[in-house]
């Protein structure tokens, strides 16, 4: 993909800003599995541009809603969808429609990773580490503290301090530290966005999209849940208990910590994992394909 592809999106202009875009976006129709992989098919094997723009197009808008959700950040929102939509683009290049998943699923990561680098790029002025610990605190302080203490303004109580810090490995006075940073750079959902008055909360919810987009996602979480749980059934018991320790986990253990438990090597439990992990992903992709859930070839 080449720049040619860059310049052919559309832009969020000072004339007619984000109202504008969001309403020029949403003529791109969305695309089904079977035009979405015959795309994909062409552009990874003949190149073909048209091809590419067309899946970049149709995925703008899950661009845009995603760019939203960084809002509270306190950045420009044009910028934040420009660095979302250089996202797409590297997931459309590196998108590979034979693993037998949507390319929405793919694209939220490398759209997601493309503006949080910018925000951390952004956020240097207030010389915010960029440490893993940090960039997960960053990332994730927000909703933890949503969860453990909602409705909370100003500082955190001691203990909710403490338990954050422990959750997200780093020291409380980090944690301090950065609550107080992001309370300074907060946008309410009520501060103008232009000089028509256009206000945040104007533009967080897209009905139609939400809608298609929770869709789509359910109907495909719904059948890799169930290609996984028939899939798991190939590997024996160890295979199991590495793989789900190590990938399938919220708090996966270290090779370490299994290297005690089976009294093996690192190295052999690491091995043991891209064993298991080949043999789960090659019975998934035979089952989507057996149960009809690729597009035929």
């Amino acid at each position: 993909m080449n720049s040619n592809t860059n310049n052919n999106l559309p832009t969020i202009s000072s004339e007619g800003g984000l109202s504008a875009y969001l309403a020029q976006i949403k003529k791109f129709p969305m695309l089904d599995a079977e035009e979405e992989y015959m795309l994909a098919k062409n552009w990874k094997e003949t190149g073909n541009l048209k091809s590419a723009e067309k899946l970049v197009t149709s995925h703008l808008r899950l661009v845009a809603k995603i760019a939203m959700g960084y809002k509270g950040y306190g950045l420009p929102i044009n910028e934040m969808i420009s660095e979302g939509n250089i996202g797409l683009m590297q997931a459309v290049k590196k998108f590979e429609p034979e693993k037998g998943f949507r390319l929405a699923t793919y694209a939220m990561w490398w759209i997601k990773a493309s503006i949080q680098e910018y925000i951390l790029r952004s956020w240097s002025l207030v010389k915010i580490g960029t440490t893993t610990a940090q960039k997960k605190l960053f990332f994730n302080l927000k909703k933890l503290k949503n969860q453990i203490a909602p409705r909370t303004d100003g500082d955190l109580k001691d203990e909710h301090v403490t338990e954050i810090a422990k959750k997200l490995d780093v020291s409380e006075n980090e944690v301090v530290s950065m609550n107080r940073r992001l309370a300074g750079k907060e946008h309410s959902l009520n501060a103008p966005i232009g000089e028509d008055g256009d206000q945040w909360q104007d533009w967080v919810v897209d009905k139609d999209m939400d809608q298609e987009l929770k869709f789509a996602q359910q109907e495909e979480m719904d059948q890799r849940k169930d290609l996984l749980k028939d899939s798991i059934k190939v590997l024996n018991d160890r295979e199991k208990e590495i793989l789900y320790s190590r990938r399938l986990t919220d708090e996966p253990l270290t090779l370490e910590d299994l290297s005690k438990k089976y009294k093996i090597s690192r190295e052999r439990i690491r091995q043991i994992e891209n064993k298991a992990f080949e043999k789960l992903q090659k019975h998934m992709l035979n089952s989507a394909k057996s149960k009809n859930l690729l597009p035929a070839n």
